[in-house]
């Protein structure tokens, strides 16, 4: 007989899309509330985003692109991922829609300076925009060496 090992990380990733035994199973292993992980606590690194939408991070990027390129790819996969389906809808200015906001004048380079909510004209790109101002702030500061990478030469 051959056993499985899980851990609590790998179950609450599986759990969303588990269905009837499996998922019960996973509930009574690790209870319903540790299944249900905030999407923050799920993606700590852009391989977590990749696993959360499906795709295989070391496939991802091209070798021919360049430090910015790659940081763009990857934070649009991480918006993606945080998002958990969210798309804004461009067309409805009552619809917030946040991106991180930093600051350049630091004299330590780029720093997370908080979040910035904007009707339907934005100042970035609206593939890295996010549905609340805690998921703005948080991919900003996780996240802040690839947006360092993406907005600076």
């Amino acid at each position: 007989m051959k056993t499985l090992e899980i851990t609590q990380q790998k179950a609450a990733e599986l759990y969303p899309s588990a269905t009837g035994a499996f998922k019960d199973l996973l509930e009574s292993e690790f209870g319903k509330a540790a299944l249900s992980l905030d999407i923050t606590q799920r993606v700590k690194t852009f391989e977590d985003a990749c696993n959360i939408i499906g795709i295989d991070s070391g496939k991802f990027l091209c070798p021919c692109d360049t430090k910015d390129e790659a940081a763009f790819k990857k934070l649009k996969v991480i918006a993606k991922a945080l998002n958990e389906g969210w798309r804004p809808d461009w067309t409805n200015s009552s619809q917030y829609k946040y991106y991180p906001w930093f600051d350049f004048s630091s004299g330590s380079g780029l720093a997370a300076h908080g979040f910035v909510g904007s009707y339907s004209r934005s100042a970035v790109g609206s593939r890295l925009c996010f549905k609340s101002s805690a998921l703005a702030k948080y991919a900003g500061t996780q996240f802040i060496d690839l947006y360092s990478d993406f907005m600076t030469l």
